[in-house]
C-alpha cells in the first residue's frame, strides 16, 4: 500500500502544471565586444569591478559584470565576504591564487555607504584570512561558485585576470 502512494504521489507531481517564475521575459544577450570595451575601460580608469547587466529573471536578479585585476603578490590582502549575494566567476584571461572557505577570521562590516555594497554585491564583510581555506589556481575557461557567506581572497595574481562575474 505504502509502494502504491509514493507511485500515485510521484506521478501527480509530474503531471502539476507550473508556471515560469519571469512570465514572459526576454533573453538578454551581451557580446563579446561589449564585455572587451569595458575591460578596456577598466584598464584605463584603474576599475576593479564594472556591473554591465541587471537583469530581471522573474523571482530574481542576475547581474554580470567584468573584473579586471593587476598585478597582486599580497597574502594579506582583503577577504570578502556577502552575506546575500552569491558569485559565479568565469575566468576570460590571465591567472590567479584565489582561496575560498566560510570560517573568515576578524570579519569587519563594509559600510553600507560603499559603492560596490550598494550597487554590486550588497552588505557583507571584509576579513583578515581564511581559517582552513582551500587555494585555487584560476586560469582562462575556469568557473568558481561563491554561495553568500563564503569568503573569498585573492592572494596573488602574477600579472593580471580578468572574469565576467555572476550574481
Amino acid at each position: 500500500a505504502a509502494v502504491s502512494v509514493l507511485i500515485l504521489v510521484a506521478l501527480s507531481a509530474q503531471e502539476r502544471e507550473y508556471a515560469p517564475s519571469c512570465k514572459m521575459c526576454p533573453g538578454t544577450y551581451v557580446p563579446n565586444t561589449e564585455v572587451q570595451a569595458y575591460v578596456k575601460r577598466a584598464i584605463a580608469n584603474q576599475l576593479t569591478d564594472q556591473q554591465i547587466r541587471q537583469v530581471d529573471i522573474g523571482k530574481a536578479n542576475v547581474g554580470i559584470g567584468v573584473v579586471h585585476r593587476g598585478r597582486l603578490n599580497n597574502p594579506q590582502a582583503v577577504v570578502a565576504e556577502h552575506d546575500l549575494v552569491s558569485e559565479v566567476y568565469h575566468v576570460v584571461d590571465g591567472s590567479a591564487t584565489l582561496v575560498l572557505g566560510p570560517d573568515v577570521l576578524e570579519m569587519k562590516r563594509r559600510p553600507a555607504t560603499l559603492e560596490t555594497v550598494r550597487l554590486f554585491n550588497g552588505p557583507g564583510h571584509n576579513g583578515t584570512s581564511i581559517r582552513n581555506g582551500v587555494a585555487h589556481e584560476l586560469k582562462a575557461g575556469d568557473v568558481v561558485v561563491i554561495p553568500a557567506g563564503t569568503g573569498h581572497w585573492f592572494t596573488k595574481i602574477a600579472d593580471h585576470i580578468t572574469y565576467l562575474m555572476i550574481r
